[in-house]
């Protein structure tokens, strides 16, 4: 453990990174993954088209390769852009949590879509037709039936979607953000211990993994309770 020596607070700031990257990605993860799935539920076909596409490339492209594309990509619109208001700007940085944090937020949101878009068609009609009796409008119905049998539908795979995501988090070390994995290279280069500090960033993200299912799990007892209590 004294190889350890003086790398703690930097591994557990990587960590708190880590949590960071993992909470913004989850909430775009979310947004995307629900805009996507009532665009391939809708009757309109360019949306359905656009949403096609989105989950195809990002479902089929290397996760790495979307995270450096994006890095370099917005780097090099967000210059052309400045560029045209300040003709002396050579670059403009793009900082390397949010790019991470928007790719693996599109990559896993991707897969979320289709979970979406199963769950929504798996909400009971018989529930659709129950509001519309009781003269729900619309938005009440999305909101009080939908979203409630929706959620209970999706949360077992939106599970996995999570886990997904934190561990994909280790790959926007690629990319400079100093994270557990970069702390990890980091101490390689300086004690020459490579087991040693891989085997703690593994432990970090097996805590966050393990988090993430009790509380997955928690949910589902909770919803299954409130499930059989109505019935």
């Amino acid at each position: 453990m004294e190889v350890l020596t003086g790398w703690w607070d930097d591994y557990l700031w990587g960590a708190v990174i880590v949590a960071k990257v993992f909470a913004a990605s989850l909430l775009l993860m979310v947004l995307f993954g629900l805009i996507g799935a009532a665009a391939k539920l809708s009757d309109n076909r360019v949306a359905q088209k656009i949403a096609n596409g989105y989950t195809v490339i990002f479902r089929g492209t290397p996760e790495i390769l979307v995270i450096l594309l994006l890095y370099f990509g917005s780097a090099i619109v967000l210059t052309a852009i400045a560029q045209v208001f300040d003709p002396d700007i050579r670059f403009v940085d793009v900082p390397p949590f949010w790019a991470g944090t928007i790719a693996i937020a599109l990559i896993v949101g991707s897969y979320a879509t289709e979970t979406f878009r199963g769950a929504f068609l798996g909400v009971k009609p018989g529930s659709i037709e129950a509001a519309r009796a009781l003269g729900m409008s619309p938005l009440q119905t999305f909101i009080y039936i939908r979203i409630p049998e929706m959620w209970r539908i999706a949360l077992p795979p939106f599970g996995n979607h999570m886990l997904s995501l934190v561990k994909d988090t280790a790959l926007i070390s690629i990319i400079g953000l100093n994270e557990t994995l970069f702390v990890a290279k980091q101490a390689i280069t300086v004690t020459g211990k490579p087991f040693t500090m891989y085997i703690v960033v593994g432990i970090i993200y097996l805590g966050f993994s393990s988090l993430i299912t009790l509380s997955v799990m928690g949910i589902e007892k909770f919803g299954n309770r409130t499930t059989v209590g109505a019935r």
